[in-house]
């Protein structure tokens, strides 16, 4: 009965911190707008960032296509490494329009199929499981 109480404490600990991670912010609203997030990433994203954000295969290489598999959005991958209004503007844009030059990418912007404050929960949903020195790193480059 032990290493019960001891989960169900250590995944209590685990949803307090991610809530805490949303922006700083912690309460049942930063817990809302994780929930959101996992929804609509789970119906709009998991089919190329997979449902653990790990991502597609070989994603730092070019596919058959010459463009670049999903890339995780966990600690493996890079999305910790832009800022808030960067990975916002590519989850409403799409890479192509951000990145502009002729860059051809498959994910396309989802500014007319999500409202503005589902693409913030998806990105709170994404950032809420980072690693701390991930997640910190992120922020730090988001405030600037």
């Amino acid at each position: 009965m032990k290493p019960l109480w001891i989960a169900i404490a250590a995944a209590l600990a685990v949803a307090a911190g991610a809530a805490f991670l949303v922006n700083g912010r912690s309460g049942p609203e930063a817990s809302g707008r994780v929930a959101l997030g996992r929804a609509v990433y789970q119906d709009n994203c998991a089919n190329c960032h997979g449902a653990k954000l790990e991502g597609q295969p070989d994603w730092r290489n070019p596919g058959v296509s010459g463009r670049f598999p999903a890339p995780p959005h966990d600690e493996t991958g890079h999305t910790w490494h832009h800022s808030d209004k960067h990975l916002l503007a590519i989850i409403t844009e799409g890479t192509a329009a951000v990145v502009g030059g002729g860059y051809q990418s498959d994910m396309p912007g989802f500014g007319e199929a999500l409202t503005s404050a589902e693409i913030e929960a998806v990105l709170d949903y994404i950032k809420s499981t980072w690693p701390q020195r991930e997640a910190e790193y992120q922020r730090r480059i988001s405030n600037r």
